[in-house]
């Protein structure tokens, strides 16, 4: 057995340094094929990202009638903080609110000085909630209009929200759908180009194949060296794809940050370049391995 292995390990090499041409052909291909791969997992995390933007913006907010007392507006956070559907709820009081206020409109002196002139403090306490999706708000908001809510509650902005929400919520949907669609595509375009540059390197070797059947070589044995040398294509794809890959993304990183702070390509290459590496050697290895079985099995029937 270790010496059948031994040999299929000598003629796959043989083989790549013989057709060397072809075999920078197909690795340069595979190359592509991995730089597609990359670029979807990228494109998922920039999605994913994108989207996560989206939902952070979006929120509704209660705000509760000046007579009612801090004690009741906190039962109500709790109330609403165990609700499946909630993400997280933030408590702003009276006062709290009113500080806000005139941070915002600190260069504002007629605002100012109308704030002082009155006798009390106009603004409401307030309860801001996130919910864990878009399509959950409107779940929310029927919860909020319980009787019993409802007589201390002076407003929510859910119906103010509506029209957006819903605006964001298929914009959300559709590019989840578009994602998917385009990593199909994507994978699928990648693997019929590998396949078929692996599929002419082996037809280049055809008659060889038939001279070992001849002879009474096993299929297994005939298949070896071109599974090997799949496999080698692949895991030196992976490597030369990932060492393009660090220029591009310390290139691309800045502008998308700008654009959606919460992804950091170049920070997300940092803290993931060990399973980055490791997915771009399976997939490679696999396409490799995948694409040499199938484009040799026309060879091997009786």
């Amino acid at each position: 057995m270790f010496v059948t292995l031994s040999r299929i390990l000598k003629y796959g090499w043989q083989g790549i340094l013989r057709n060397g041409t072809l075999s920078v052909s197909t690795i340069g291909i595979m190359i592509l094929a991995l730089i597609v791969f990359e670029g979807l997992i990228l494109f998922n995390v920039v999605s994913t990202g994108a989207i996560a933007s989206i939902q952070e913006k979006v929120d509704i907010s209660v705000y509760f009638k000046s007579n009612v007392p801090e004690d009741r507006i906190l039962d109500t956070k709790r109330a609403l903080e165990g609700l499946t559907e909630v993400k997280f709820v933030e408590y702003v009081s009276r006062d709290e609110a009113l500080a806000d206020f005139k941070e915002r409109h600190a260069g504002d002196e007629t605002v100012i000085q109308t704030l002082e002139e009155l006798e009390e403090n106009p603004l409401l306490a307030s309860l801001n909630i996130k919910a864990q999706d878009l399509n959950q708000y409107g779940t929310i908001a029927s919860y909020l209009e319980a009787p019993a809510l409802a007589e201390i509650i002076e407003k929510v902005t859910y119906a103010q929200n509506k029209v957006v929400i819903d605006r964001l919520t298929s914009v959300v949907s559709t590019l989840e759908k578009g994602v998917i669609i385009l990593t199909v595509f994507l994978a699928v375009l990648a693997v019929l180009i590998t396949f078929n540059t692996i599929r002419l390197a082996i037809f280049s070797n055809r008659e060889q194949i038939e001279i070992m059947r001849l002879v009474g070589a096993s299929n297994s044995f005939i298949r070896g060296p071109y599974i090997f040398e799949g496999v080698v294509y692949g895991v030196l794809a992976a490597f030369i794809s990932f060492v393009i890959l660090i220029p591009v993304i310390d290139f691309a990183s800045p502008p998308i940050a700008n654009f959606i702070l919460e992804v950091n390509l170049a920070d997300y290459l940092t803290n993931h370049w060990l399973r980055l590496v490791l997915y771009q050697i399976l997939f490679g290895a696999g396409l490799g391995i995948v694409s040499s079985v199938f484009a040799i099995r026309r060879y091997l029937r009786v």
